[in-house]
């Protein structure tokens, strides 16, 4: 948690708009630093990967949005009443 702390600082020194409370940059953040960034002290892994949580594809990114975009659009949708 420290270490996400610090990486949060040290990115809100150079990017505007990080302070705001509806900064979509934190939780972009969070995301990255738990689904995407390897870190040292797991050899290597994510912590999703350290979880158990596999993000598959070649692009994490894009894998993750795509889910995010199917999971918004499947609450969205009303549900359909049996016959």
């Amino acid at each position: 948690m420290e270490r996400l702390n610090g990486e949060i600082r040290d990115r809100e020194k150079i990017v505007r708009g990080v302070k705001k409370a509806d900064s979509p940059l934190i939780e972009g953040y969070q995301i990255y630093h738990n689904f995407i960034r390897p870190h040292q002290a797991l050899k290597g892994k994510t912590p999703a990967d350290q979880a158990g949580i596999q993000v598959e594809g070649e692009n994490k990114w894009v894998t993750l949005i795509q889910n995010a975009a199917q999971n918004e659009n499947a609450k969205r949708k009303p549900p359909t009443l049996p016959k």
